[in-house]
């Protein structure tokens, strides 16, 4: 008889850790789909604008234009901050991670591995020249960012720089695909040395019988081509899902972060 209490202390014990269990998960799950709220409207900006990036980051948000309005201090701060050059960095780290064994399981002689890379905002990140222009919020000015590359003097990202170097000592056949255009080779080839970018195998960019084709297609057929020479493209960075996206593609692709503009 002595153990009616000991038991019933026990049973209400589990009954009070199982309500207690349930409060919780149902506090949760009240959160997880309730409204987002915020105590502020910066807090509600800031809160809107990383979700939106996310929607951007993941295609979510399909073509668009320019960024909202009321996210250009976001970007700002996303792009001047720590955050821009972190997720770069951890892109880059994935990337180096998987070339590794990649490398070592591709067959020996049966194609040349190659790693393909965007320029714009993925070798080179043109950041000084959207710091003037609105960081994204204003319409493309396609004479003004011709300037832009014409003085050849953007940047390098310093994530990209690396892991660019580390797949050349790793034995990676580089090729660069961009959508600039051929009458743009000397700037860009210039602005890519200024940034310390050396002795890669193909710089390919825009033909004229490439104009008016979408990114998708443009480099699609590029990469068809560099099959057909004897590649095997095992890896592919850049900052649009059309640098990446589109038969053939790479065993392994890899988008780098860009809030800042889409291209389709």
């Amino acid at each position: 008889m002595r153990l009616l209490p000991l038991v019933l202390a026990l049973s209400l014990a589990a009954a009070s850790s199982a309500a207690a269990t349930a409060s919780g998960a149902w506090s949760v799950l009240r959160t997880v789909t309730d409204a987002p709220t915020a105590a502020s409207s910066d807090d509600a900006d800031t809160l809107f604008c990383d979700s939106w990036r996310l929607s951007v980051e993941t295609a979510n948000a399909g073509p668009w234009g320019a960024i909202p309005v009321r996210c250009v201090a976001f970007v700002q701060a996303y792009m001047e901050g720590p955050r821009y050059a972190s997720d770069s960095a951890v892109a880059a780290a994935d990337s180096l991670a998987f070339a590794s064994g990649a490398l070592a399981a591709a067959e020996a002689g049966a194609a040349k591995p190659a790693w393909v890379f965007d320029v714009d905002e993925t070798l080179l990140t043109n950041a000084p020249y959207y710091a003037v222009n609105g960081w994204g919020s204003q319409e493309f000015n396609e004479t003004s960012f011709d300037e832009w590359v014409d003085a050849a003097k953007a940047p390098a990202l310093p994530s990209s720089l690396k892991l660019y170097k580390e797949l050349q000592g790793l034995g990676f056949h580089i090729i660069l695909l961009t959508g600039r255009t051929e009458f743009q080779r000397n700037s860009t080839e210039a602005n890519l040395l200024f940034a310390g970018y050396q002795s890669w195998e193909k710089l390919i960019l825009r033909q004229p019988s490439d104009i008016g084709k979408t990114a998708v297609l443009y480099k699609s057929e590029r990469r068809a081509a560099m099959e057909a020479e004897g590649f095997k493209i095992l890896g592919n960075s850049g900052d649009q899902w059309s640098d990446l996206i589109g038969p053939p593609m790479a065993t392994r692709s890899f988008k780098l972060p860009n809030p800042m503009y889409f291209i389709s």
